[in-house]
């Protein structure tokens, strides 16, 4: 163990490559191997979360030297955590809450998680389904189901520590139940094949009731002579009911789709993309296009690229102001947050040199952010750069670079066809 705490970062580099030669042709050997790395992956994921609070108190440590507040480390923490282990700054701030949890109230799941025989999302579940204990309780708990964490399912584990706390504190649990209803949301995500995935995290009695309502409206139309699936008929109707339309297909909803000229006009093929969700095959686009179309809900915005690249350089806008247009570049340009691993939606947009040291509002030294990512870039540390061609750079306070550069548009390599933006009110029937 001394030895392996001696390991810098190219020594562990070294490590992590020899595992790509590993091999054996014997099967015993073979599961042998397996189940090792699977412990050297927890156990990795352990070291981790140690190493995530060593640094937080550096970086506390550093912030009381120089005479700044410690409140805004967390969040400092959290933007390096998910650059260093390209994870999105929401899912960094979990981790670095997991790292806190196991270090500070659970030292037996701790050392069960260190020894590799528990998983990261195991431990989590553990953290998740106690996260109302106070600590004091919080630390019995660990006492009493931390050890046995490596022989329960993550299906069992979550039933054992809700039995565990609602022992320890019912009234806490009764008491989180009725907070959790104020995280109500809904989101979405896209599926394979030209679909997307919306989902709502409802409480139980209303989850409940609005499934038993699609299902009930699903049987009656199927009896009514319905020739559409059950599940077909609970997806329209969803939509239906959501929107307020008679039918799903005729939702009318704005949509922005970029596609290359030729590919819009049939002569080419190249993947569309689709503003939320990504990109799309060519034939999917122009059905979109042209049932818009036929509506006389579309209008097409012409978007300029750099010769036979995806770069977006300039865009033609005659229906908003200018601010409003510059943003609407910025957005088309990035479509998600910038930052390297976020994907979260763009909701500021940003100067990447700031306004107060000298930086112009233009496209060039703007970019897309998320709220977390844009109020990240004004900590103590954090700073960010572009280059001429459009990539930028992200320094954090402890000296590292991560770049970033915005998603091609779609277009023709080697040609030097324009893009249309084709935004629409209507469906994609």
């Amino acid at each position: 163990m001394d030895a392996f705490a001696r390991l810098d970062a190219a020594a562990l580099t070294t490590l992590v490559d020899g595992l790509a030669g590993l091999t054996c042709g014997d099967p015993v050997e073979l599961i042998d191997q397996i189940t090792q790395l699977e412990r050297l992956k927890n156990a990795a994921a352990a070291a981790q979360a140690r190493l995530t609070m060593e640094l937080r108190g550096v970086l506390e440590a550093e912030a009381r030297a120089a005479g700044r507040t410690v409140t805004r480390v967390s969040a400092s923490l959290a933007g390096e955590i998910g650059l260093a282990r390209h994870e999105s700054p929401h899912r960094a701030s979990s981790l670095v809450g997991l790292a806190s949890v196991l270090a500070t109230e659970m030292p037996h799941a701790m050392a069960v998680f260190s020894a590799g025989d528990v998983s990261e999302w195991r431990v989590t579940v553990f953290a998740r389904e106690t996260a109302c204990l106070s600590k004091a309780h919080r630390v019995e708990a660990d006492a009493e189901l931390g050890p046995k964490l490596a022989e329960l399912s993550t299906r069992e584990l979550a039933a054992e520590a809700r039995k565990v706390a609602y022992r320890l504190d019912p009234h806490s649990v009764v008491a989180r139940i009725g907070r959790a209803e104020a995280d109500r949301n809904v989101t979405i995500r896209p599926a394979p094949d030209c679909m997307a995935r919306v989902s709502a995290l409802l409480p139980a009695a209303q989850g409940v009731a609005a499934y038993a309502a699609l299902t009930q409206a699903a049987d009656a139309a199927r009896a009514a002579g319905d020739e559409r699936t059950k599940n077909q008929v609970m997806a329209d109707t969803l939509v239906a009911r959501v929107t307020g339309q008679e039918a799903a297909h005729e939702v009318e909803v704005e949509i922005q789709l970029v596609i290359t000229d030729e590919a819009l006009l049939g002569t080419r093929n190249t993947p569309a993309r689709l503003a939320g969700y990504g990109p799309i095959p060519a034939g999917v686009a122009r059905r979109i296009a042209a049932h818009a179309s036929e509506k006389l809900r579309g209008w097409i915005r012409r978007l300029y690229g750099t010769p036979g690249e995806g770069r977006l350089v300039a865009m033609e806008s005659t229906r908003r102001r200018f601010p409003d247009g510059l943003a609407a570049f910025i957005a088309t340009r990035d479509d998600v947050c910038r930052t390297p691993w976020c994907d979260a939606p763009i909701r500021h947009t940003d100067h990447i040199t700031p306004a107060a040291a000298g930086g112009a509002t233009t496209a060039a030294n703007g970019q897309g952010l998320c709220e977390q990512c844009n109020y990240l870039k004004e900590h103590s540390g954090w700073r960010h750069t572009v280059q001429p061609d459009g990539t930028i750079g992200v320094r954090t306070p402890t000296g590292h670079e991560h770049h970033s550069r915005p998603p091609d548009l779609p277009h023709e390599p080697g040609f030097t066809p324009f893009t249309v933006e084709f935004r629409y009110f209507g469906s994609a029937a």
